[in-house]
């Protein structure tokens, strides 16, 4: 009789263990352990089309293909239809619409609290990686408050001395060293030295990254070039960089350490460079590398991570023209087609034809264009309107997402929605 009480107590843990165990899993919300969010500067919908033909054909896929949730994003900022860098990062990093020029505050100048600074109240680890300068706006949207925008002297301390980010890496060294050491600092502080001194690991080359070991805790700040990091084509300046996909995949084995999980902020802003110079095959090149950095994360990361991806605002109005065959790619859809057409053309940018206004003076002085109007090699992809860099566009731009809580990224939303998507999963 004993041993049938302790079996039927036993049997009784069991069943209570087992729907213990049903409960959690189906009905107690968990959070993803590490959430990655990915902007892709200028990523509308033409681009996806046109980076799959380059690519590898217009039936190849992308990472980005393989994501489970997609949504168009509308992106007006506070006081205009069109955001610019600034404005479009701040509505993503703070959930709030601000003005053109304005970096994560309202319009009195009062600071908005960043998803960076929520995760890190959540206990979370959080990282900053860009091909860009890590103080370009868009970085600077998850971490800065400046009242000046333009004072990259003062966001380039904060994100130094502001205790938000764990591990930073990327370009825009320059900032961070006096202008008497070959900087570009007014205040001769070197805050690379003292970001040493306040125990980071601070290296400068790709050799150097590779030497950290993965079981180190996470304080990292990587600044491998003086400025932007080199494009994909620019071989011998790559040789000693990371690319982004490096960057990702150290980010990730570094935050991953963090028993409370960790966010990871990952800027493409190169895609932004190459546009706004009217340059295709880089624009196209580096929309690529986004797409690889994408499926290291989704390699490194785990399937139980929330990965999203979105673009912040439409750039120069790129469109890949006319009828290559579906096996086109590569060099095969720049320059021109066999009619003497160019594939490439953009609605805006230094490489018109023709140029008006003040612009025209302007490129006269400047000599970029002879009388006629037309400059040395713009034939190959011109745009319609001159301007020295291409403009920003009204464009909606497209959002993907996988893991916990994207099932929200569907039909068309605003790009304040990525705030509160990450937010509930902190």
């Amino acid at each position: 009789m004993k041993w049938r009480n302790r079996l039927l107590a036993f049997l009784c843990l069991i069943a209570f263990a087992g729907l213990g165990i049903l409960y959690f899993q189906h009905w107690v919300v968990q959070k993803p352990f590490g959430i990655i969010l990915f902007i892709g500067e200028g990523l509308t919908p033409g681009r996806l089309a046109a980076t799959r033909a380059y690519v590898g054909g217009a039936d190849s896929r992308l990472a980005i293909d393989s994501m489970t949730h997609c949504a168009l994003m509308t992106n007006y900022s506070n006081d205009f239809a069109t955001p610019d860098q600034a404005a479009a990062a701040s509505a993503i990093a703070t959930g709030e619409k601000v003005n053109n020029r304005a970096i994560a505050v309202d319009a009195d100048g009062k600071p908005l609290t960043s998803i960076i600074e929520l995760a890190r109240e959540h206990g979370r680890v959080t990282g900053l990686v860009t091909n860009a300068r890590l103080t370009d706006s868009t970085n600077a949207a998850f971490y800065s408050h400046p009242a000046d925008p333009t004072d990259v002297d003062a966001i380039a301390l904060e994100l130094a001395q502001g205790g938000k980010i764990d591990i930073a890496m990327g370009g825009g060294g320059a900032c961070f060293i006096a202008k008497t050491n070959a900087g570009r600092r007014q205040d001769d502080r070197d805050l690379l030295l003292e970001l040493r001194h306040n125990g980071f690991d601070v290296v400068r080359t790709k050799a150097e990254l590779e030497a950290i070991p993965i079981w180190r805790r996470p304080k990292l700040f990587g600044a491998f070039a003086n400025e932007d990091l080199a494009f994909t084509d620019q071989i011998q300046e790559r040789s000693q960089q990371p690319s982004l996909s490096d960057m990702v995949q150290r980010a990730i084995e570094l935050l991953q350490y963090n028993r409370r999980g960790y966010l990871l902020i990952v800027d493409a802003g190169l895609m932004r460079k190459a546009a706004q110079d009217n340059n295709a095959e880089r624009t196209f090149s580096e929309m690529a590398e986004l797409d690889r950095a994408v499926s290291v994360a989704q390699r490194y990361a785990g399937q139980k991570s929330t990965i999203l991806v979105c673009g912040d605002v439409g750039i120069g109005g790129l469109s890949l023209n006319g009828f290559p065959f579906r096996k086109d790619s590569g060099i095969g859809l720049l320059g021109l087609n066999s009619s003497g057409e160019p594939w490439n053309t953009w609605a805006s940018g230094p490489r018109s034809a023709r140029s008006y206004g003040a612009a025209k003076m302007e490129a006269a002085e400047a000599g970029e264009h002879d009388a006629s109007g037309t400059a040395e090699g713009q034939e190959l992809e011109p745009a319609a309107f001159y301007s020295k860099s291409a403009l920003n566009t009204v464009d909606d731009v497209v959002g993907f997402g996988s893991g916990p809580g994207t099932e929200m990224l569907h039909g068309s939303i605003d790009n304040t929605a990525v705030f509160k998507l990450i937010g509930d999963q902190l």
